[in-house]
């Protein structure tokens, strides 16, 4: 503007120069430097007027842009105080929910000390059982004959194989229960986030029919455990006998070859070289060897392994039915093996 005033200025002098210089006839006409530099004020004139033009209308569209934005501005404003009322509600919805949740934490605890102590227990008794049933079956051992044994542990392994079959049945039931617990437990869930306002006042008997369900499904899994265990002690207890009686047919066989082959005369003749009996230079006969110790040794670790693994997969999350099966299916199979070895070792002695 102030570039605009002072050509304006400058064309109006020039303008009154020419005006004088026309009055006065006596002086020479004006140059051509002057139009020259006339013209060329004139051009600076136009450019700056369509400058000014050009800025005039940025300056409108820029007006225009701020009242839009203004606009936003305050529909923004408008959605943040919404959005911070929804806020305050949910943030008090969250602070019952987590009172709540606190309360069900606690009542989970006592809950998890009273099934530790029960397990505990249970673990006390599996063993004195298991002590029991071990004494028992060694003086059954020693009362029965051979010949009868092969006939019982056949109908063992078929009573076994029927049992397995009918508590897998009962595991497949059980598993589906706890998946149904767990359905209506998650259905439960969602109806009373989505009704929380709704029923409020109904929270805590509907809280205490899912405790109740939840300590029923509790003592349902309780069960399976000890079934579970006590089923795994059953099969390692009845292959540790297994493997012992192959062991003493074994020896009874070497005892009797060892017999065949030394005469009566020879075996008295080496109880005096000894100055030992006949009874004592058997009993002799019949130690074990280092390779049979050692043999003896790794199939109890083996067995030890294989109840921990039993204990690792029961305490694991779900699902764990698969690889429990596999594990008591590889036991079972070597049962099977230890059941034909004997049984062919007591025909080759009868």
């Amino acid at each position: 503007q102030q570039e605009k005033e002072d050509l304006q200025g400058k064309l109006k002098l020039r303008e009154h120069l020419s005006q004088t210089a026309g009055k006065n006839e006596a002086t020479p006409a004006p140059s051509k430097n002057s139009d020259l530099e006339m013209k060329q004020l004139q051009c600076k004139l136009k450019n700056s007027n369509n400058e000014i033009s050009k800025q005039s209308t940025t300056i409108k569209s820029l007006k225009n842009e701020v009242q839009e934005k203004e606009e936003r501005v305050r529909e923004l404003q408008v959605k943040i105080s919404r959005l911070e009322r929804d806020l305050n509600t949910k943030r008090h919805l969250i602070e019952d929910l987590r009172s709540r949740l606190k309360a069900n934490q606690e009542n989970e605890k006592t809950s998890n000390e009273t099934l530790e102590s029960l397990e505990r227990k249970v673990k006390a008794l599996t063993e004195d059982c298991s002590n029991k049933k071990t004494s028992i079956d060694s003086l059954k051992q020693r009362l029965n004959v051979a010949t009868k044994e092969k006939s019982q542990y056949e109908q063992m392994y078929h009573k076994a194989k029927d049992e397995l079959e009918k508590k897998n049945l009962k595991l497949n039931n059980l598993e589906s229960k706890m998946i149904k617990t767990e359905y209506a437990m998650t259905e439960l869930e969602a109806t009373a986030s989505q009704q929380l306002r709704g029923l409020a006042k109904q929270t805590g008997q509907a809280l205490e029919t899912v405790q109740k369900k939840l300590l029923l499904t509790n003592d349902k899994v309780e069960e399976f455990m000890t079934f579970v265990k006590a089923l795994t002690g059953e099969l390692q207890q009845s292959v540790q006998e297994l493997r012992t009686k192959i062991k003493q047919a074994k020896k009874m066989g070497e005892v009797r070859a060892c017999k065949k082959g030394l005469s009566q005369e020879s075996v008295q003749l080496a109880a005096s070289i000894l100055n030992v009996s006949t009874t004592d230079l058997e009993e002799i006969l019949e130690v074990e060897d280092d390779e049979e110790t050692a043999k003896t040794k790794m199939e109890f670790e083996k067995d030890k392994e294989w109840l921990q693994y039993i204990q690792k997969l029961l305490e694991t999350q779900f699902p764990f039915a698969s690889s429990l099966m596999d594990a008591i299916l590889e036991k079972l199979n070597e049962k099977k093996k230890l059941v034909e070895e004997y049984s062919s070792l007591m025909k080759h002695t009868l």
